[in-house]
């Protein structure tokens, strides 16, 4: 539960803030465009320090390490919520994502250290359902507390959670004797930051996230920015993982253990939790905006599309923590991903007139789906492990599943905008006015618009009446772009299975750590 605390507040604070975006820009006299840096900041910060984070316990200890990034956090969004200017909120941002990457490596090597093998699943889905349930509300929480209060609250909500985070911590989270055998080590061998290390890993990650978050709105490689940092992106990612391989040779502590790549349950495991962060993100933000732009639901209502399937979640994670340690973690996973098309599949029939309940059944089913793949996901990635490296594994999972979201979420808008043009110059090649179907139509909702008496105001009338036959072409393009999203989202999932197959067979009660 400490841990658990700590973690929804971090996931929950990766969405929180998306709408109340507008008030943010208004409140601080900025534009739509310039607020957008308030979530991009704290994602690049994120992303930079989630995969630093074990090389960082290393020379201080995961319990002060941990207990650090949470009073950054609680510091900084504090700060936020005074912030008097955009650029300072953004600075305040780009603190509290610091502190919220840091959490995450250490809160699954915390848990695969404290519980034993057979209770680790258990474990694991407590802090599961942290980690997918936020996202689901987090929209919706943060529209009632920007339409009810004032969107500063966003940000003094995490103060007192981290008070109770860092005071419940200091009374129950202990370092394992390993974790203190390191810090001497390092201390004694006098600590040797690798500062080059570090730049490398932010300008790779940094200019991802950068590139993932703004390209869709520059028009992607059109603009010379999203391609400077993207060759920046390339050039860093490749030096980086050449001077990492060189920290290995050398006997140096490199920030990112590559060698966990060698074992193919941990580089599947990789692969498998992109894809759950790319679909479960993805799709968080498709529903909403389905249902806000075309179906006309208010933000409250749009999350209510999304609530009861956190509560799906709730009562499905237990049961995947009991059959965790009872059955083989590629079945579940494989019955995860099946579960998941099949939902993908079913959700493709979304149309302009789908019910309210039609749509919470639809989510909820892809909610059991998405149960049954984070806890086996980290069970596989943990197996054969070295207690030592429990920090690295949970900081690359975690930023497996945080740079799927992001693509995810920069696939969703890109593809939703291309398949809408797509739509859209397809089926107004029939609305020409050589077609008589098309005139007589047009006609009909002219004279329904005059008042069918053909008065002085026909001429206003019938450009109101093919604006209203734009609009019904428009919102039928977009559902069909929604429905292409989907199918591809779809064809992604079911692609996993058959990596299922090049996983080891795991030993039998394998459970997170199992291999220490």
């Amino acid at each position: 539960m400490t841990v658990t605390l700590a973690t929804f507040m971090e996931v929950l604070d990766t969405s929180i803030a998306n709408v109340a975006l507008p008030h943010i820009a208004g409140g601080l006299g900025a534009s739509q465009d310039e607020a957008t840096w308030v979530l991009t900041a704290y994602l690049v910060a994120n992303a930079i320090i989630l995969p630093a984070g074990a090389y960082m316990t290393t020379f201080i200890g995961r319990k002060k390490f941990y207990m650090i990034c949470v009073a950054l956090f609680g510091i900084s969004s504090a700060l936020c919520g005074l912030a008097p200017s955009l650029p300072l909120l953004v600075f305040f941002r780009i603190l509290q994502g610091v502190g919220g990457g840091g959490l995450a490596p250490s809160e699954q090597a915390i848990l695969a250290d404290t519980f034993p093998p057979e209770k680790r699943g258990q474990a694991f889905a407590m802090y599961g359902l942290a980690v997918v349930v936020a996202p689901a509300i987090g929209p919706t929480l943060g529209g009632w507390i920007t339409d009810n209060y004032d969107w500063r609250w966003i940000f003094f909500l995490n103060v007192p959670i981290c008070l109770v985070s860092l005071f419940l911590t200091s009374r129950i989270v202990e370092d394992p004797p390993y974790v203190h055998k390191q810090v001497a080590e390092a201390q004694k061998g006098g600590i040797k930051l690798d500062f080059l290390g570090f730049a490398l890993l932010g300008m790779t990650f940094g200019s991802l996230e950068f590139v993932l978050d703004k390209g869709q709105e520059d028009d992607w490689f059109s603009s010379r920015g999203i391609t400077f940092f993207t060759v920046l992106m390339v050039t860093a990612f490749i030096a980086m993982i050449w001077w990492e391989l060189r920290q290995l040779r050398t006997g140096h502590r490199p920030i990112v253990n590559l060698t966990l790549f060698k074992r193919p349950n941990f580089s599947i495991s990789f692969i498998l939790m992109f894809v759950l962060g790319f679909t479960l993100y993805g799709t968080t933000i498709l529903i909403p905006q389905f249902v806000q732009t075309l179906l006309g639901y208010t933000a409250e209502l749009a999350g209510k599309v999304l609530s009861p399937a956190g509560f799906m979640m709730m009562a499905m994670m237990p049961v995947v923590g009991f059959l965790s340690s009872k059955v083989d973690p590629r079945k579940l996973i494989a019955f995860g991903f099946t579960s998941l098309t099949l939902s993908l599949i079913n959700m493709a029939r979304l149309n302009l007139d789908v019910s309210y309940g039609t749509l919470v059944i639809m989510r909820m089913f892809q909610a059991s789906g998405l149960a049954f793949l984070f806890i086996p996901i980290n069970t596989i990635a943990y197996i054969g492990v070295k207690q030592s490296e429990n920090n690295d594994v949970s900081g690359l999972t975690n930023l497996a599943r945080n740079v799927g979201g992001s693509c995810g979420t920069a696939f969703m808008a890109t593809m939703l905008t291309r398949r809408i043009a797509a739509h859209e110059n397809s089926m107004i090649r029939n609305l020409t006015p050589g077609d008589r179907t098309f005139m007589d139509r047009v006609h009909s909702f002219a004279n329904s618009f005059a008042g069918g008496n053909g008065g002085s105001d026909s001429q206003g009338a019938l450009h109101t009446a093919q604006a209203y036959i734009y609009n019904l072409l428009h919102r039928q393009a977009s559902a069909l772009a929604y429905i292409d999203v989907i199918r591809y989202l779809t064809i992604f999932c079911a692609l996993m299975l058959p990596l299922l197959f090049l996983i080891p067979r795991p030993p039998k009660g394998a459970s997170p750590s199992a291999g220490h």
